[in-house]
């Protein structure tokens, strides 16, 4: 079986690594630093399933997975992520993810959602069936950004990290034009008159992790349960909450 692990932290690659050699012995890896970096060993090589984080130099993370999905289909990605699976996992699910994981999981979740998504199935946590179920039960009305489209969650994301209509349409390859059309549809969903209301409701609700003048890229911080303590650095758990990028513009 051959795993491609993608993060842009060595140390977390490190500890994914050991754990899986763990429980797969005859597992072969490989590493992605980047989302550019993932995108060309999907396609170069030949890969068994992808564990992907989220939150990565490079494209978004959404528009990494919707394209690994669109050429190999059939190719299980898993996606790793800090942030709370409540505010991301069902957009992802419904882009092809075969499950979503945040790094506070315990290593033995994370060895039984590889078993899962290499079998062929979805990988969903109790607590996120709990949400699911309850949401269809009661038919509750989402929250606001759940209205968005993809591609109106993304310029979200864009605006609540900072950037500017014309560097998000660099980055998208769109025109300025349509950029601002899409920020015109987020507005009137959400209820909103501007870029600041939208910061602080994505700051609010958990979509970013840090406002845009504290989005600055930090050295590898220690993560959660995922990584093996001996492979740690000695980091307060406030660092690890204040690493900057968001998920769809990793």
């Amino acid at each position: 079986m051959r795993i491609l692990i993608a993060d842009d932290h060595a140390i977390v690659r490190q500890g994914l690594k050991q754990i899986l050699a763990g429980a797969f012995k005859r597992a072969s890896f490989g590493e992605a630093a980047d989302t550019q970096q993932t995108l060309d060993r999907v396609e170069k090589e030949r890969w068994d399933i992808v564990i992907l984080d989220l939150t990565m130099p490079g494209r978004s993370g959404l528009q990494v997975l919707t394209e690994i999905k669109r050429t190999y289909p059939k190719l299980p990605v898993l996606i790793l992520s800090i942030h709370p699976e409540d505010q991301f996992a069902v957009r992802l699910l419904k882009a092809g993810a075969s499950g979503y994981l945040n790094k506070e999981t315990a290593p033995e979740e994370l060895v039984g959602a590889v078993r899962i998504a290499i079998g062929g199935g979805r990988y969903i946590s109790a607590g996120l069936a709990d949400k699911m179920a309850s949401l269809l039960i009661n038919d509750a009305p989402g929250a606001p950004h759940e209205r968005l489209s993809d591609r109106e969650f993304l310029i979200l994301n864009l605006i609540a990290a900072g950037k500017s209509v014309s560097v998000i349409a660099r980055e998208l390859s769109l025109s300025v034009k349509t950029v601002s059309t899409y920020r015109g549809r987020v507005l009137e969903k959400m209820g909103m008159t501007n870029n600041a209301e939208l910061v602080h409701y994505a700051f609010q609700n958990r979509l970013v992790r840090d406002r845009p003048h504290d989005l600055s890229k930090e050295a590898d911080d220690a993560r959660p349960s995922l990584v093996p303590s001996h492979v740690r650095r000695t980091t307060k758990p406030a660092a690890i909450r204040s690493r900057s990028p968001h998920p769809f513009n990793s």
